[in-house]
């Protein structure tokens, strides 16, 4: 068993959708929790909704969720055959205008709304407990991490999660304000960690972390830029899993408070090289297609080597791909000291990894 976290991208989350389909295809791996962000979001509820609802029908819930997804990604597809004004604007729905929406978009018009409306049955998400789900968002005054799950979780919280403020209006929710969650988490993994059972938890990654060259044009400096900025928030939640991890290793904390996390990656870094960052903004039909197809490959090749390792050992070395070179050997606490180190461990643990709930 283990916990899916999905990063956000717009359409680049179509390789998300290729990954996810491979694994329920697959069949063999059991997903206890999804937490998302922006398209990773989307992603996560589209296959718990068509997950629960195939299950509740008695039918095979692992091809439910694939249909589901299926139909949401299709929806997304159809908007690149509206009309030119149509295009235009959905073209603009992951990516954002040097406008403000209050003046540019005063109807607050998003087809996203409608999609999730019409696909997604939250009540009968909520209403179960066999899957948890976990959708982030910023809280536009504070600027902090905001996680919405249970009966909180629905199309405003999705909504909210997915809001380029360039675009559209703040998302409010209980009169408090919400935009995109890349912003603060990437997606969220605290949830994953603190509120699930799995220790294993693979990321699926479409933002890459590092870049084999500085960029020069500007439009390559404004991608580097989005990347740098939508990665910030998974490289902080990276290192402090290495941290209590190494601490649980050493026995400077007790594994009866806490667990060692077991971190998987499907990487699309590669696959997603090709499109430059404006194609996150296309709905175009065959671009998505063809990063469900990577997608898909990816998520297959990741069963293929790593199946195995689940429930083992980590396939991601943490201090290689997302450390820096500023980290400070760990002052690790006699073990006399275990027992206070362990009792603040949690509270810590959630500053650090910026999970807090509303």
């Amino acid at each position: 068993m283990l916990n899916l976290a999905l990063q956000g991208g717009g359409s680049h989350g179509a390789f998300t959708w290729g990954a996810l389909d491979a694994l329920l295809e697959d069949g063999r791996v059991a997903i206890e929790g999804l937490s998302g962000a922006s398209a990773g979001a989307l992603n996560a509820v589209a296959l718990a909704s068509g997950w629960v609802t195939a299950q509740a029908a008695g039918r095979d819930p692992r091809e439910g969720a694939r249909e589901k997804l299926a139909g949401v990604w299709n929806r997304v597809s159809g908007w690149g055959s509206m009309g030119a004004f149509q295009q235009q604007f959905v073209k603009m729905l992951w990516s954002g205008l040097q406008l403000s929406p209050y003046s540019s978009n005063p109807l607050d018009i998003n087809p996203l709304r409608d999609l999730l409306e019409s696909e997604i049955d939250f009540q009968a998400i909520s209403a179960q407990r066999g899957l948890k789900v976990f959708v982030s968002a910023t809280h536009v005054t504070t600027g902090k991490a905001v996680v919405f799950s249970g009966r909180q979780l629905d199309a405003r919280a999705v909504l909210a999660s997915a809001c380029l403020p360039m675009l559209f209006k703040a998302v409010e929710i209980d009169g408090e304000p919400y935009w995109d969650g890349g912003y603060s988490v990437n997606p969220a993994l605290a949830p994953l960690i603190g509120e699930c059972d799995s220790a294993d938890l693979v990321l699926v990654q479409i933002n890459p972390v590092s870049r084999d060259a500085a960029p020069r044009s500007a439009a390559q400096i404004a991608d580097r830029v989005n990347e740098i900025t939508f990665n910030a928030s998974l490289l902080t939640q990276m290192r402090a899993i290495d941290f209590i991890n190494r601490l649980l290793a050493e026995g400077a904390i007790s594994h009866s408070r806490c667990k060692i996390v077991r971190v998987h990656r499907i990487d699309g870094a590669l696959a997603l090289d090709a499109y430059p960052g404006s194609s996150r903004s296309s709905p175009d039909a065959a671009m998505i297609r063809q990063l469900f197809e990577a997608g898909r490959a990816a998520g297959a090749s990741w069963l293929h080597k790593n199946y195995a390792a689940v429930g083992q050992h980590s396939t991601v070395d943490i201090r290689r791909d997302y450390l820096d070179d500023t980290r400070m050997e760990l002052p690790l606490p006699a073990r006399a000291g275990m027992r206070s180190v362990s009792r603040g461990f949690r509270p810590w643990l959630a500053r650090l990894l910026l999970r807090q709930h509303t």
